[in-house]
């Protein structure tokens, strides 16, 4: 029998060790959850809204993240690769992702606000028009990613080889400039 929840909301819930978990969520609200090393494979999570929630080591084998809103929270060392690619949508602000993987996801239009990405790995992503927004990209790496009109304009501490990255009209800042010729080893004043 499948568990449905719609237009709920979840408040300093502990859903670690799998306690509670539905099948389905839709319009629902989590705030100061706790989601931390949890198997939410195969959940459906549609329009929901994450605030102070914890998720750092969870499973997301073929989870579905749809129109998914992350705010204040921890996501340290997912594997987003692993997700559902169907449809797959989220935003994030002020959020701790460092260590996550979005290799080959399609993350286009995807709004990155304040947030901690070290060392993520964002390998054959395709970013087209992501937004990095005070972004920290400390060791993230960028290999064969599509970064067409993606905007780094007030990200920091990237590194993007330009001849391995598709960066088309990417927006950069005047001082970012390092970060695209870091490989050549030159000073920059």
């Amino acid at each position: 029998m499948e568990t449905t929840f719609f237009e709920e909301e979840f408040r300093n819930n502990d859903f670690t060790g799998g306690k509670q978990i539905g099948e389905e969520y839709e319009n629902c609200i989590f705030v100061n959850c706790n989601f931390a090393k949890t198997d939410l494979s195969g959940v459906k999570l549609m329009a929901c809204e994450f605030d102070s929630c914890d998720f750092s080591g969870a499973k997301l084998l073929n989870t579905s993240f749809q129109e998914g809103i992350f705010k204040d929270c921890k996501l340290l060392g997912l594997h987003f690769a692993d997700c559902n690619p169907f449809l797959l949508s989220m935003r994030f602000e002020n959020c701790q992702l460092n260590l996550s993987s979005f290799y080959k996801l399609s993350l286009k239009q995807t709004q990155f606000a304040n947030c901690s990405l070290q060392e993520v790995d964002f390998t054959e992503s395709n970013l087209s028009k992501a937004r990095f927004n005070n972004c920290d990209l400390n060791r993230a790496i960028f290999e064969n990613t599509i970064l067409e009109k993606a905007d780094f304009t007030t990200a920091y501490n990237f590194s993007i080889d330009p001849e391995n990255n598709r960066i088309k009209k990417a927006k950069f800042s005047g001082s970012g400039l390092a970060g695209l010729l870091y490989k050549y080893d030159i000073e920059i004043g």
